[in-house]
């Protein structure tokens, strides 16, 4: 069988130290379809965003980049705007056969904080290559609020899969054939389309704006900040919005989705052709997420939007995005919602989950 690892061999694979750490993995740590990453106890300070490259150590780079080493113990502070790399307490030994991708969860990237996996040797970010056996870092750079860190924060997560297991367009129709994926017509064009949505069913709230100057975040505050000192509301009665270069969006996509057991997926970029600005691709879409057996209804996807280089206007039902599709090897014994705490079931627009009002 080929195919994304479901969260039953996950725990097999820990329990034979495929998958290992010195402060034991958790059973929280594992999700549906993947595993969280934690921090380690300590951070560095680097003049720039590098891969370790063939053939090399990330820790032989650091000599080369860092600036300073950051104690995360007892708390510490990321500023915004610089880039560090964090030793993951999670380490891999990789048999042949299974390759592994990392993404950040959903609430790092709604904070719009950039985090990254390197491994050694490696010359991809977010990509760690079958029969590897080494240590994992996470690169954080936070763009638009500081925050404050502590081990064991959970900031990314890591997919492992064996064979091939992308669907192609013809079986992505099949299967929203069987069960509707969006609601309404899909757009299936390498993917599986998001629009964005401007125009609310109700109201004329259709996103948020990061603030350029805000406090620091305790990523551990959960429900605790009010939105209103960190973001700005964008409203619109016109079906569209003039994106700002340089500013962070929070927005919601047009389709309530579905990803059925059997399958996971992945929010990749669109073409940049499309427009002057770019969605944030955080987080995979685990299987049961929008599922009505998992206590999902169809759930929206956010769009986590930064504009590059000139103002750019949007309009609503304008793609913006694509989901790239997967099977699982099997069915998740827990799906996403179902029996966890999976604070993003049956969204529609909504900040990360550190922010009240």
């Amino acid at each position: 069988m080929s195919g994304v690892l479901p969260c039953q061999t996950l725990t097999r694979m820990i329990s034979e130290g495929v998958i290992s750490a010195d402060v034991a993995v958790t059973a929280e740590q594992v999700q549906p379809a993947s595993l969280d990453l934690r921090l380690g106890t300590h951070a560095w300070r680097v003049r720039a965003s590098f891969l370790a490259g063939a053939k090399a150590r990330v820790e032989d780079r650091l000599e080369d980049f860092a600036m300073h080493r950051v104690e995360l113990t007892g708390g510490a502070v990321l500023e915004k705007g610089c880039v560090y790399v964090v030793p993951l307490m999670e380490r891999l030994a990789l048999p042949e056969g299974i390759q592994a991708a990392a993404n950040a969860k959903s609430s790092t990237g709604r904070l719009d904080l950039l985090t990254r996996t390197i491994t050694d040797g490696g010359t991809e970010f977010d990509r760690v290559p079958e029969g590897y056996h080494g240590p994992l870092y996470a690169e954080i750079c936070p763009r638009s609020f500081s925050v404050l860190v502590r081990p064991g924060m959970r900031l990314n997560q890591i997919r492992f899969r064996t064979g091939p297991a992308r669907l192609d367009d013809a079986a992505l129709r099949m299967l929203h054939e069987e069960t509707p994926l969006v609601d309404g017509l899909p757009v299936i064009d390498d993917g599986l389309g998001f629009s964005v949505d401007l125009r609310p069913s109700a109201g004329d709230l259709v996103g948020y704006r990061a603030k350029p100057h805000s406090g620091v975040i305790d990523l551990d505050r959960i429900a605790h900040y009010p939105a209103r000192e960190f973001w700005e509301d964008i409203r619109t009665t016109e079906g569209r919005i003039i994106l700002d270069p340089g500013a962070f969006y929070i927005l919601v996509s047009r389709e309530a989705v579905t990803i059925p057991p059997a399958y996971a997926a992945e929010m990749a970029p669109y073409l940049a052709m499309a427009g002057e600005f770019r969605v944030h691709y955080a987080g995979f879409f685990d299987p049961g997420f929008g599922w009505a057996g998992a206590g999902g209804a169809g759930s929206r996807g956010v769009l986590e939007v930064r504009c590059h280089e000139a103002p750019f206007v949007l309009e609503h039902g304008q793609v913006v995005g694509r989901l790239v599709f997967e099977a699982m090897e099997a069915v998740p014994e827990v799906l996403y919602g179902a029996g966890i705490k999976s604070n993003y079931q049956g969204q529609g627009l909504k900040l990360a989950k550190h922010f009240v009002g």
